[in-house]
């Protein structure tokens, strides 16, 4: 597809090269598994959990451990319900990312959740037509579309007669579009357990369990798909596009001295799929580590640190070399009389665990008691 800068802006033609012809052209091969599937759903919720570099499976709790472990919405403290927002942009303003979510408890022992995350691009020029037969460029002929992504969880945790033990599954829908030409739906599940035994926390999660697909359909008229030949791209056909399991293993400690606290977590990815840039890594198994650690005071402001993302890189001279991520964040908690928490959380961090990719993330969680 010959392309031009429309509007003389480099980063509208990046939009239509990295969105046009990534879904429309490259996604042809039926039935198969990619490393990076779904990977919107990687990113992150809650400017808390960015902060700690995503190192909270052990120790999520409430709303938005719908999303991290659902088995930490069996402990969601004394509130009864909850909810949670976020909203961030990324490569300057280009992508936005949205997520909400909302929790309640059924009984002392379990809640639910419903969550729902988006991430999107909009106005990306389409100029498959910008040439007419002629050869002159028409920018009339552009037309604008929107990649999106849409991920809806449903999630349920609960208490086991086991002290300290509780398990959580979430069923996962996926809707993904680009304009008219092309749309997936996909389903998933996860499943989690939470241990706690003292000062020390254990998380298990494992992820898209059920092995995660997304079916692709597309929906071409018969002049854009003589337009594609024309222009020498290869038609897109119908596809499954299956994601592959992946287990999170982690542990937490968490110490209090009077009105002081501090919380370190290491979370273990693992990964069964190809082999990947982590620390350690081959064709059957890779280990891709996080840590966080949070200090906190009268559990009322917390300063977080983490580290998301640890890559072999190779550098000019052919000599391997370890690149680490670091993230930063902040949050308070604001009472409102005896019904209601309010939490803002700040964290300065990267964009779905890739280095060098760092974004401003706010976002609020409310707590909200029995009367």
């Amino acid at each position: 597809m010959r392309l031009v800068v429309f509007k003389s802006k480099l980063y509208t033609e990046m939009k239509m090269k990295n969105f046009l012809l990534l879904f429309l052209v490259s996604i042809t091969a039926s039935a198969q598994i990619r490393k990076y599937s779904n990977d919107f759903l990687e990113i992150g919720v809650g400017a808390q959990s960015l902060g700690l570099g995503n190192s909270v499976i052990a120790t999520a709790r409430g709303v938005q451990a719908a999303y991290w472990n659902p088995a930490g919405l069996a402990n969601p403290g004394k509130s009864n319900m909850e909810a949670a927002l976020m909203h961030s942009e990324y490569f300057a303003g280009l992508s936005k990312y949205d997520y909400a979510a909302f929790s309640k408890t059924i009984d002392t022992n379990s809640s639910f959740a419903v969550s729902a995350v988006r991430l999107a691009i909009d106005d990306i020029p389409n100029t498959l037509y910008l040439i007419d037969a002629n050869g002159a460029i028409d920018y009339s002929r552009v037309t604008k579309f929107s990649a999106a992504d849409y991920g809806f969880l449903f999630s349920y945790g609960r208490k086991t007669k086991i002290k300290g033990l509780s398990f959580g599954t979430s069923a996962k829908i996926i809707h993904r579009k680009v304009g008219s030409f092309a749309k997936s739906n996909g389903f998933g599940i996860d499943f989690g357990l939470q241990y706690q035994t003292g000062k020390w926390h254990f998380g298990l999660m494992a992820k898209d369990v059920t092995t995660t697909f997304n079916a692709w359909s597309f929906n071409l008229s018969e002049k854009d798909k003589q337009q594609l030949i024309l222009t020498g791209n290869q038609l897109p056909k119908n596809s499954l596009e299956l994601t592959e399991p992946k287990l999170i293993l982690a542990a937490a400690y968490k110490y209090t001295h009077n009105k002081l606290s501090i919380l370190a977590e290491g979370n273990f990815i693992n990964t069964f799929f190809g082999q990947r840039n982590t620390i350690i890594s081959s064709d059957h198994w890779n280990l891709d580590p996080r840590v966080g650690l949070q200090l906190g005071y009268a559990e009322t402001v917390w300063l977080r640190g983490g580290i998301g993302s640890i890559q072999q890189t190779i550098q000019e001279n052919n000599i391997k070399q370890q690149v680490v991520q670091p993230n930063i964040g902040a949050g308070f908690k604001i009472p409102i009389k005896n019904y209601t928490n309010i939490y803002v959380d700040y964290a300065f961090a990267n964009v779905g665990q890739q280095v060098g990719l760092l974004s401003h993330i706010f976002s609020l969680r409310a707590e909200i008691f029995k009367q």
